[in-house]
């Protein structure tokens, strides 16, 4: 591993400022997608003439983590700066100044250590093409601003001298200053719950760190880390994992497998994170696998295709299943493509909503104090069904009394959020293959909105450079800016599905095929 040095004494100080701190996937632990102190970027700014492509910072490994950014963030040394914290596949994690002064990293953290045969995860041990050549750290990590720490899930191979390979996954606690590990840390990802899935032994299911995959960006709520897991291009055996620790002392807490008595139950959420309301109730969204809520002489244990309300301990509390989830898990259309948005408290008969998309394409409003559980024949225990023909991966974003959302083979969709009820107000006209997109909101409070996505690929094409596009919030039918329309000048790297991106103080940060392709309000002398 190779970091920066460490002074002799570090004092973790955030200074205040008028710019959001993006500390977390989507902004929040609400995951709404949106930055609402955006004082630079407005609809009347961003065109082709005057915004456009600043700089590229180049990394080692794909970037499918979103950047999280800290302003005005003193690192021992060489001063106070706007830091942009980037995780790669290559099992990298950089902090670069997030104005561009320098394309040099401000420190670098290199989990893999070839001298010692120590490397990111081959995709083909994996078994699986989606994420190639290197699987390292592919969830978007997480900050405590409190504690001056980033926690990051990596995973490696480590070959001993006659070439014995094992594969871990431990949960790391950087210094945002350093990088320096924290805490005691790393800890290596353990797990055992009683079960009888195909693959446990002696009545117990462990968690294997091969077939595990974590996709779904790290959550810290009330003092603790989660962290869940799926599989690698469905390859069994596996299952849904949730584990949670302690953020000061790096202790597991809880563990929850979705499917102890079954099989599959991942989640993956298309990127998007778990996510958590004020009073620390957390929410995720599992795919296809073992569904018995249905058995009323049984208490479920197995939850596949629903919507999961888990304590401190990760234990399920509450849950939400469609009518149909046996269809569902026959067609492969996992409910757990999409990730849990919550909405703020509403005026209607249920103030506390949660809006969520899946691949059998349908929006699912349900109800977070009373989730519904399972009905069969109908979802009648959904406070709101919209039907949308198309797939819905990632999550929807939220912003000033409305839901932006774009499926796959779709249009960006506007809707207006009534009491307990989404009504269509508004579409756009460019259309996006599958996967769509996850789009990410800036504004100045309730004004200026502008609606960011990356259009990626398919995911059986082609390499093919990431599109940045930039819509009118008020008007999602009229689009700002996309990086094609001066390609020589504004074309990103090629792109990797499901990526994110992060506004942060003027400037738009996207992830790519080894780099962050940095956008912003262009200098005179640039412009056409």
């Amino acid at each position: 591993m190779t970091r920066a040095p460490l002074a002799a004494a570090i004092v973790c100080v955030l200074v205040p400022r008028a710019s959001a701190q993006v500390t977390t996937a989507q902004y929040d632990n609400a995951r709404t997608g949106s930055d609402t102190v955006e004082r630079h970027l407005t609809p009347r700014n961003v065109g082709p003439d005057g915004f456009g492509k600043l700089l590229t910072l180049s990394v080692e490994g794909d970037v499918y983590a979103q950047p999280l950014w800290l302003p005005h963030l003193s690192i021992p040394g060489n001063g106070v700066h706007d830091v942009l914290f980037v995780a790669t596949e290559h099992d990298d994690v950089y902090a670069f100044d997030a104005t561009g002064q320098s394309a040099a990293p401000l420190w670098h953290v290199a989990f893999a250590a070839p001298a010692r045969g120590v490397l990111p995860v081959p995709s083909r041990d994996a078994r699986c093409p989606f994420i190639r050549p290197d699987i390292g750290i592919s969830a978007t990590p997480v900050i405590d601003t409190t504690t001056g720490t980033l926690y990051v899930l990596a995973r490696t191979k480590e070959s001993d001298t006659r070439g014995t390979a094992t594969y871990v996954q431990r949960l790391h606690a950087l210094d945002v200053h350093t990088g320096a590990e924290k805490f005691g840390g790393p800890v290596v990802i353990q797990a055992a719950v009683r079960g009888t899935a195909g693959a446990a032994a002696d009545g117990r299911v462990r968690f294997d760190p091969l077939t595990e995959n974590p996709r779904s960006a790290l959550l810290l709520t009330n003092g603790l880390v989660y962290l869940a897991w799926a599989s690698s291009c469905d390859v069994a055996p596996y299952h849904g994992w949730v584990m949670t620790y302690d953020g000061r002392t790096l202790r597991q807490v809880g563990v929850l497998n979705t499917t102890p008595d079954g099989e599959a139950g991942g989640i993956w959420q298309g990127q998007a994170g778990l996510a958590a309301d004020q009073e620390g109730q957390v929410f995720a969204v599992t795919g296809n696998g073992t569904f018995d809520g249905d058995v009323p002489e049984r208490a479920a244990r197995n939850y596949g295709n629903s919507v999961l309300r888990l304590g401190r301990d990760a234990a399920v509390h509450d849950y939400f299943t469609p009518f149909n989830q046996e269809a569902l898990n026959a067609q492969d259309l996992d409910l757990g493509s999409g990730g849990p948005v919550l909405l703020p408290p509403q005026p209607g008969r249920y103030p506390h909503l949660l809006v969520v998309g899946g691949k059998g394409g349908g929006l699912y409003v349900v109800n977070r104090d009373s989730m519904g559980r399972f009905h069969p024949g109908d979802n009648r225990h959904a406070v709101q069904v919209i039907e949308t023909g198309r797939s819905c991966f990632g999550a929807v974003a939220y912003w000033s009394h409305h839901v932006f959302a774009w499926s796959a083979d779709d249009v960006l969709r506007d809707y207006l959020v009534e009491g307990d009820s989404l009504r269509p107000v508004g579409r756009g006209t460019v259309q996006l293959i599958d996967p769509g997109a996850t789009p990410t909101i800036s504004a100045n409070g309730a004004r200026d909105g502008i609606v960011w996505v990356i259009a990626s690929k398919g995911w059986r094409a082609a390499d093919q450079p990431a599109v940045l596009h930039a819509f009118d919030a008020s008007n999602v039918a009229r689009e700002l800016y996309t990086s094609e329309q001066h390609a020589s000048r504004d074309r990103a790297g090629m792109t990797l599905r499901f990526s994110i991106p992060t506004v942060a103080d003027g400037r738009v940060y996207v992830g790519t095929k080894g780099g962050i392709e940095v956008y912003g309000l262009l200098p005179t002398r640039a412009r056409p």
